[in-house]
């Protein structure tokens, strides 16, 4: 995954969002998105050739039971986030560059799951 911009973000999820939900962190994968507003995370899969079918999940904070960050090592270039949502067997997983700022959604996820 790699960092994108808020406002191109933020613009394409204009109808999905809320009232006064602001986009504060994203990241691209390949055609797939990861976007961290102030209220949720969501999750958004393109399927098909032509990415036409579009699967939107909605993850508020509040069901978020546990989340974990492996950083990029020597020879394992990518940065890893797993995170467990309330109800679902597997945690969710996520795979970012080595320069992207793993850092940063971490302490993001930590402000929001443990406020």
């Amino acid at each position: 995954a790699t960092q994108v911009s808020i406002e191109s973000v933020q613009g394409e999820l204009q109808p999905l969002l809320i009232e006064g939900e602001k986009v504060e962190i994203a990241f691209k994968l390949w055609r797939d998105q990861i976007i961290f507003t102030n209220r949720r995370l969501i999750t958004i899969d393109k399927q098909g050739v032509t990415s036409k079918k579009v699967d939107y999940r909605s993850i508020p904070y509040s069901k978020i039971v546990q989340f974990s960050k492996e950083s990029a090592g020597v020879l394992d270039l990518d940065a890893e986030l797993k995170v467990w949502v309330a109800s679902l067997p597997e945690p969710l997983k996520f795979e970012f560059s080595k320069d992207a700022p793993i850092n940063d959604v971490y302490a993001l996820l930590s402000e929001k799951v443990l406020a």
